[in-house]
């Protein structure tokens, strides 16, 4: 064999090798993802899905084993696994974790059932469905989410779930009556369609209500009619097509105001059935209205510290959020309508009084009254907050002026612990509009 053969011959070895080689680094970079993306599954269901209350072990399986970072884009996939919505594009989100596993545990799936899904958005919910149920059906109004859903639930190996385009409000004649319905988007009614599909017996979970004032719903189909039985209020993108072009109440984004933000307006008698209920806001957790006269009736006139108490500093009543355990959610939502093209800045503005207040284990674990801006793909603008609190201070006012960013056209309002342990009480919570 001649030198330039063998010199060949060795290249060829070597290209092999490297390619041998290179196969085995990304084969064990992938598998180092993977072990991550699982361990990351299951601090989320353990943290911040079974402590929050889901309780079916089916369905906290299904989440364990659902890829979710396979269903948002790959700029999200570092917050694959936080509990929070994010945006997938045409205007729409994936649901949180959370949300997602309520809604998921509270139609109560059985492997015989037929399940239609309005919203297949990323085609999460339906790949949790998916080992729970017989068949899910699921249908998109956006054709571009509707098309690249259909496709990564196939690559998947999601076999028992179908898709189609189309305007959800029609639902789909075709394959009904269902067993359960899932509605992963708001309308301001319930579709008259998707009540004769579903079955006598059958359950419907369905976020119903104005724009940003919504509450989720369990319903079944009793004598053709549904019994309804609200869960808690909530926050999900609106139902478009014929259940947008019909709804009545429409949100004035050149005003902005928080709704409920002194608290004053308290949950009405099926309402108070729901632990955490606050009216106007939604996701509650660890959190209660107080009114102060009550309470010192109830309990005695000195606080826990041995002060006497403080009279809420505006109305009769004011939210009281108390966390033991470090990281534990403990929070309150809500929703605003805010056009950066009408609105330039606004004031952020609040009172709040804190007890034994000591960070969490993260960087954001701290109290504080926050805001994040959205534009109208839903893509995160960035947060303004007042904040954060530590230590035991009784009552004070706190404001700052927050600029608003031309391309906003919504924004979240958070109030809370936020993983922080000890206490903290809020009133007069508001949003003014400056110029």
């Amino acid at each position: 064999m001649s030198f330039s053969n063998d010199v060949a011959a060795f290249s060829k070895f070597i290209g092999i090798f490297g390619s041998l080689v290179l196969a085995f680094l990304i084969r064990s970079e992938q598998t180092a993802a993977d072990d991550l993306y699982t361990i990351l599954r299951e601090r989320l269901v353990e943290d911040r899905i079974a402590s929050a209350g889901v309780k079916d072990s089916r369905v906290l399986d299904a989440i364990r084993n659902t890829e979710r970072h396979e269903f948002v884009p790959k700029s999200q996939r570092e917050r694959a696994y936080l509990d929070m919505a994010l945006p997938i594009g045409g205007s729409q989100t994936i649901s949180s974790p959370f949300t997602v596993a309520s809604m998921t545990e509270a139609i109560e799936p059985e492997p015989t059932d037929k399940v239609l899904e309005i919203g297949t958005g990323s085609g999460y919910q339906a790949a949790v469905l998916s080992p729970l149920v017989e068949h899910v059906y699921s249908i998109e109004i956006v054709d571009e989410l509707g098309r690249k859903a259909a496709e990564t639930l196939s690559r998947l190996g999601y076999e028992n779930v179908s898709t189609r385009i189309g305007d959800g409000f029609l639902g789909w004649p075709d394959a009904a009556p269902f067993d359960k319905i899932i509605v992963t988007c708001s309308p301001e009614s319930v579709p008259l369609p998707l009540i004769e599909q579903l079955r006598e017996g059958g359950l419907m979970i369905i976020p119903v209500g104005q724009r940003y004032q919504q509450t989720l719903y369990r319903m079944q189909k009793v004598d053709g009619k549904l019994v309804r039985q609200a869960l808690h209020p909530t926050l999900f993108v609106p139902m478009t097509g014929e259940a947008e072009e019909g709804r009545q109440q429409l949100p004035d984004p050149a005003n902005p105001v928080v709704i409920n933000g002194n608290f004053e307006t308290l949950p009405t008698a099926e309402q108070s059935s729901t632990e955490d209920f606050v009216p106007g806001w939604y996701y509650g957790r660890q959190v209660r209205q107080v009114t102060p006269s009550a309470e010192s009736e109830s309990e005695g006139s000195q606080s826990s510290s041995g002060s006497a108490r403080v009279t809420a500093p505006e109305g009769a009543t004011f939210v009281r959020f108390e966390n033991e355990t470090a990281g534990l959610s403990s929070h309150l939502l809500q929703g605003i309508a805010i056009d950066g093209r009408e609105v330039s800045m606004i004031r952020l503005s609040g009172r709040v009084q804190i007890e034994n207040v000591k960070i969490g284990p993260n960087p954001d674990s701290v109290p504080m009254i926050a805001i994040s801006l959205y534009d109208e793909q839903r893509r995160d603008l960035g947060a303004f907050w007042l904040g954060p609190f530590r230590g035991t201070r009784s009552w004070r006012d706190v404001s700052r002026l927050v600029r608003i960013p031309h391309q906003t056209r919504e924004a979240i309002l958070r109030i809370g612990l936020f993983g922080a342990t000890g206490k903290a009480e809020f009133d007069a919570v508001a949003i003014e509009k400056v110029d």
